[in-house]
């Protein structure tokens, strides 16, 4: 592009103002066909969405979802280094018609055990915090690289055009979890503040912009159109700008979301009986109990990626007290995603994935509290072709690492890809002149575990 051409196009019209205010969210590449259309899968899927409700600090296995009778035997004694092993601060007990293993930590989801899968051979590569949770939504621990629901929104597109196709409610502070990198911005997440954020009131969800208090409806849309001709007009004059097509797309996008946004977040329109269901009302249940019924409005409006963001798990001390309290938070609202969504005729093809960045150690720190520990850790699925009532592999007789089954970060990407119908080793995107995917050069799928 010549020089005079460059500085045209941007101060000239309205291009220079609409690069600078557009959302981040909203960008893509040019294309003449939406980004975000409906695409094929690699062959016929099992799930068509995902609830990934991601457990912040790691969650302790050995207190809630990996039963180890040889703790409880061996409390009190020296583990293999050095410190006193901890049995689990409640009991265990077997569940539903399957009878697999679940902490009286939680009461309500214990009832959902037959629709459960607990991955008990879980590994991922560091035990530190930021970088295990980059690994866990990304892959990599090292690099910038696209999240697991900005490649998942890349294969698939979404079904509701007059909605974002990744949600993400209440993330964590480090964009790159639900950052597209490389993949055409579009594909990123659209974060909502919800429940006692910052900024957003006890129980509310708040989507920042999406109301115009300047225009009404009808003048809103007569600048809109006047902006998108401009657009076209210098799409039509300057074929080299290689935005203009998707901003155009990305506009009309922005305008629907302010009618259809605002509708689907409407969780107190619900039936007072549902409510109840996610233990919206009172108590410690709350606010993850909105949550979790805003997530099933949102799979159920065609969103393809909704993940919430939750709790402390990073229980280095007052382990029995603490832990107590994280579960009650959750308990309730994920039975009662999971009811609600069999009610619903949903749960069979959407996927519930339930995790944190990396377990906690068999024996004590400070007497009551537990370590990092990225070596074994659970994490659980339910819906989506998951079979229901089973554990797959399993740590040592302690709990410190995997040792049979075991499902590394790639291996669990990879399962998840291959129940959506997309082929981790064929969802790639070329960039810096290499093909990239989701699980690098790794990744087995867990077929074990598929019905």
């Amino acid at each position: 592009m010549k020089r005079r051409t460059s500085l045209q196009m941007a101060f000239t019209g309205m291009g220079a103002s609409v690069l600078s205010e557009i959302q981040p969210w909203m960008l893509s590449a040019a294309s003449s066909a939406n980004p975000l259309s409906p695409k094929t899968p690699h062959f016929a899927p099992k799930a068509k969405r995902v609830i990934f409700l991601c457990m912040n600090g790691g969650p302790s296995h050995v207190d809630t979802f990996d039963y180890k009778p040889s703790l409880i035997k061996d409390h009190g004694k020296k583990s293999r280094y050095g410190r006193e092993l901890l049995k689990p601060v409640v009991p265990f007990k077997q569940r539903g018609k399957s009878g697999i293993w679940i902490s009286d930590l939680f009461p309500e989801l214990s009832k959902q055990a037959d629709d459960m899968c607990l991955v008990r051979g879980m590994h991922c590569n560091g035990p530190n915090h930021p970088q295990a949770m980059t690994q866990l939504h990304t892959g990599n621990f090292q690099f910038v690289r696209p999240s697991l629901g900005a490649w998942i929104l890349y294969g698939l597109g979404t079904a509701n055009d007059s909605l974002p196709g990744f949600i993400t409610i209440n993330p964590s502070r480090s964009a790159q979890n639900f950052g597209s990198a490389f993949l055409p911005a579009i594909y990123q997440g659209t974060k909502i503040n919800s429940g006692g954020g910052r900024r957003a009131p006890q129980g509310s969800q708040e989507f920042p912009d999406i109301s115009n208090a300047r225009l009404n409806d009808k003048d809103q849309r007569s600048q809109l159109e006047f902006i998108q001709k401009l657009n076209k007009g210098s799409l039509k004059k300057y074929k080299e700008h290689a935005g203009v097509e998707g901003m155009i797309e990305s506009y009309e996008l922005a305008y629907r979301m302010q009618s259809a946004m605002p509708e689907v977040m409407k969780v107190d329109d619900e039936p007072q009986k549902v409510k109840d269901m996610y233990g919206i009302g009172s108590g410690p249940a709350d606010t993850f109990g909105r949550q979790c019924l805003l997530a099933r409005r949102f799979a159920e409006s065609g969103v393809r990626f909704i993940e919430i963001a939750t709790g402390n798990w990073d229980h280095h001390a007052n382990l029995d007290t603490s832990l107590q309290a994280t579960t009650e938070a959750i308990d309730k609202p994920m039975s009662g995603l999971i009811e609600d969504l069999k009610r619903k005729d949903m749960l069979k093809d959407t996927l519930i994935v339930w995790g944190g960045e990396f377990g906690r150690t068999p024996d004590s720190v400070r007497g009551n509290g537990r370590d990092h520990n990225p070596k074994g850790f659970t994490t659980w699925m339910a819906g989506g072709g998951v079979k229901g009532g089973m554990s797959y592999g399993g740590t040592d007789e302690h709990g410190f690492e995997s040792v049979e089954g075991r499902c590394h970060i790639h291996d669990w990407h990879a399962t998840m890809l291959h129940l959506l119908g997309l082929d981790h080793e064929k969802l790639t995107y070329n960039y810096g002149g290499r093909d990239f995917r989701l699980t690098d050069v790794y990744g087995t799928v867990a077929k074990k575990i598929i019905s």
